[in-house]
């Protein structure tokens, strides 16, 4: 018998999660690791859906099952497969266990429903998510809400802070990476070179999968970020805990972080680089934009890098200065991101164990 249960017990489950709305709706959003099952294509579920407004419920379910009935047999072949696959990922056991599958839809409606006894009927293993996708947005928006103790990397553009970030995590602490999730860097340049963004609903889910998994009582690094990573918001609940959390802040020479953004962006192309400065051309007023925009078309980045931090220092600066909270700043110069992360460490074991903050 098919098991129906709650966002949070549905995602412990073993199995493939089979998200059975259309391919529009997955691409919008979806649970991270989930696989698209689809009941219907786009065009059917907006035939389905026009005729229950037009026609009512029963004609909307014939409908439904005239393009479902052909697809049956190869619906339960796929989903065979996929089990199949999931039990060869899985550490080998004699006798193997029952290839389990977790479904939902919009709703947890007659999509997911129909499907769960298709495949049940097939000899499946089957557990529905009870509310559907709409459920678990539900689920995401409860677990940003939940309290972390937050130490905030702080540091001008050109510091290295992502790179600290990863050192962090491999020294075993819990690290958000908001820029990475997002597929952006943050600054009008935070596109370069890397693959297009997510939605802001999926990169909810994404940052609520993590946050999720993060031990509570153990402190998390976030990198100092804007309410916007590109166009992507960071979960307004988990912002207003970045807001209220103490910032330790690296600083390094102009020199030694105009070499480090050389690296980065030294092999993008020219023309996004253009584009990028041109986005900011306002603020960094016409000859400067002009300036930098000739330098990086003859391949020489360090001025057009130098005129970019002038406009971002001072953003940053006065984004700092907002905030009226605990501000500890670190001289990292000349170290490496794991020689940062570890003098970091450092000092938050400091602050934390400070009279004032036991």
């Amino acid at each position: 018998m098919s098991e129906i249960l709650p966002p949070q017990p549905f995602l412990q489950q073993p199995g493939p999660i089979l998200d059975v709305r259309s391919p529009g709706e997955f691409e919008k959003a979806h649970i991270p690791g989930a696989v698209n099952f689809p009941l219907f294509d786009n065009d059917e579920r907006a035939a389905v859906g026009t005729c229950y407004k037009q026609q009512g419920r029963d004609q909307a379910v014939e409908l439904g099952l005239e393009f479902v009935g052909p697809k049956m047999a190869s619906l339960v072949k796929q989903a065979k497969a996929i089990a199949s696959q999931a039990d060869a990922d899985i550490a080998a056991t004699s006798p193997p266990p029952p290839s389990s599958l977790r479904i939902h839809c919009w709703r947890g409606g007659m999509r997911s429903s129909s499907v769960a006894w298709l495949l049940k009927t097939a000899g499946l293993q089957v557990n529905l998510l009870e509310g559907g996708y709409k459920a678990y947005r539900q689920w995401v928006r409860h677990t940003v809400t939940q309290s972390r103790p937050i130490w905030i990397l702080g540091g001008m553009t050109g510091t290295g802070k992502t790179l600290v970030l990863h050192a962090l995590a491999e020294l075993g602490e819990q690290v958000l990476d908001l820029e990475g999730l997002a597929n952006h860097r943050g600054s009008s340049y935070g596109n370069v070179c890397l693959p297009p963004q997510p939605s802001t609903e999926h990169y909810e889910n994404l940052v609520a999968q993590q946050w999720k998994a993060f031990d509570p009582s153990r402190r998390v690094w976030i990198e100092a970020e804007s309410r916007l990573v590109g166009r992507c918001r960071v979960p307004p609940e988990l912002f207003e805990q970045m807001e209220q959390s103490p910032v330790l802040e690296i600083q390094r020479q102009q020199e030694e972080r105009i070499t480090l953004l050389e690296t980065i962006y030294g092999e993008a192309d020219h023309q996004e680089l253009i584009e990028a400065t041109q986005r900011i051309g306002r603020r960094l007023g016409p000859q400067n934009t002009k300036t930098a925009i000739e330098a990086i078309r003859e391949g020489n980045l360090a001025p057009a890098i130098a005129l970019a931090l002038n406009y971002y220092d001072k953003a940053y600066t006065y984004d700092l200065e907002r905030r009226s909270v605990p501000r500890y700043p670190l001289d990292v110069a000349g170290l490496t991101p794991l020689e940062t992360a570890t003098a970091l460490l450092e000092q938050a074991q400091q602050r934390e164990a400070a009279p004032e903050n036991r």
